[in-house]
């Protein structure tokens, strides 16, 4: 691999080789996919659902993938199991609110996915309260902590083979749908009397950013704010249109989620969380974001 790059053999010392390859190389692009992943869901999201306010859990991924983690632990499965399990809980999750926003006719689509995955959320979250609570306190319960605070610590090579391919197939529809969801933005009569499919549109979008959603979670844990902070920064860049917002959020989430994990590294002794760190920084930046906008309409 160093040959075909054009490193020498030899120039590179075995062990810096494998730390470069093995560890930092790998670590480097799982924060820039998930950051990547989260902040597009996140865009995505709230230019469908019409709120700013909207992040990439509100339809329950993150807590169905938090509860399939934590299950997968509490059966002290391999982490390629509880990867696994994260993943198809996070999905799962997004279909049951699906399903059952659905068979509710005669209210707002928007608005009933919204409570909807709300509620299934609260519910799931009880669930990851009660394992937690029957968990063995020495070793369980620990690593269930972790997982839930948000880590790319033990993120590999085998976890980018997995993760590249799925966020990457999760943007197409995305990228594709990317005019309509503008129109999308003015609500459903309006994008329906343009000659959008509705239903079709809002299915394959809430299918692209929950796959990508989930499997972020899946290998990195709990990591709020991206999703939340960073598609504000790319609007304010920007603007609104969601054919130049993409490609910024994408942009911007990686960099932004890669930094957090740099400094996570550097600030102390000890590996400070994701989750921590990007509440830290995301809280202060995000209400700079919304008192310059709010100066901007005046």
């Amino acid at each position: 691999m160093l040959t075909a790059l054009g490193i020498k053999s030899g120039a590179v010392p075995e062990a810096a080789a494998t730390v470069i390859w093995q560890i930092r190389g790998p670590r480097i692009l799982g924060a820039m996919l998930v950051g990547a992943a989260l902040a597009s869901a996140g865009g995505a999201y709230q230019g469908l659902f019409r709120n700013p306010l909207v992040s990439p859990d509100i339809l329950g991924v993150s807590s169905g993938a938090a509860l399939g983690a934590v299950l997968g632990i509490f059966l002290s499965l391999p982490v390629l199991g509880i990867e696994a399990m994260s993943f198809a809980g996070g999905l799962a999750a997004v279909a049951l609110v699906y399903a059952v926003a659905s068979a509710v006719t005669g209210r707002d689509t928007v608005l009933l996915l919204v409570l909807t995955g709300v509620v299934i959320g609260a519910l799931l979250a009880s669930g990851v309260a009660l394992l937690k609570y029957l968990a063995d306190p020495q070793n369980q319960l620990p690593a269930i902590t972790f997982w839930l605070l948000g880590s790319l610590a033990s993120f590999n090579r085998e976890d980018l083979a997995v993760l590249a391919p799925t966020v990457l197939l999760a943007l197409v529809p995305l990228a594709l749908l990317r005019w309509r969801l503008d129109v999308m933005s003015l609500g459903d009569e309006e994008a329906t009397a343009l000659g959008v499919d509705v239903r079709l549109v809002r299915g394959a979008v809430v299918a692209g950013a929950t796959l990508m959603t989930a499997a972020a979670v899946a290998v990195s844990g709990i990591v709020g704010w991206v999703g939340l902070l960073v598609p504000h920064l790319a609007r304010l860049l920007v603007g609104p249109a969601f054919a130049r917002l993409l490609p910024m959020t994408v942009v911007l989430g990686a960099a932004f989620l890669l930094a957090v994990d740099t400094a996570a590294r550097m600030i102390g002794a000890v590996e400070i969380p994701l989750g921590v760190l990007t509440a830290i920084i995301g809280t202060p930046l995000f209400l700079f974001l919304l008192a310059r906008g709010r100066r901007a309409a005046w």
